[in-house]
């Protein structure tokens, strides 16, 4: 069962470092920013899957639950950047 969890977690990091390099902009945070985004992605993209095409994310090694996973967390990436720009005062 633990394992189970280990692997998601990887799934999330790895999903979200891909999303940070599909995205190129200057993203704060280090490894756990983007283990959080990853993950965060991955339940987006699964949902969104799901819902949309009908997509089920349920292997681990399955190219459907990357592709989920991946997407997700660009669209996760892409809204966090539209609301943190939203937030940042411009520099003189």
């Amino acid at each position: 069962m633990h394992g189970l969890y280990i692997a998601y977690l990887v799934l999330g990091l790895i999903a979200g470092a891909i999303a940070k390099a599909i995205l190129p902009r200057r993203q704060g945070g280090g490894l756990i920013a983007t283990l959080i985004l990853g993950v965060i992605g991955a339940l987006v993209g699964g949902w969104l899957g799901g819902l949309l095409f009908g997509v089920e994310v349920g292997s681990f090694f399955s190219p459907s639950t990357w592709l989920c996973a991946i997407g997700g967390s660009v669209v996760v990436l892409f809204a966090w950047g539209l609301l943190a720009g939203r937030h940042r005062t411009a520099k003189p």
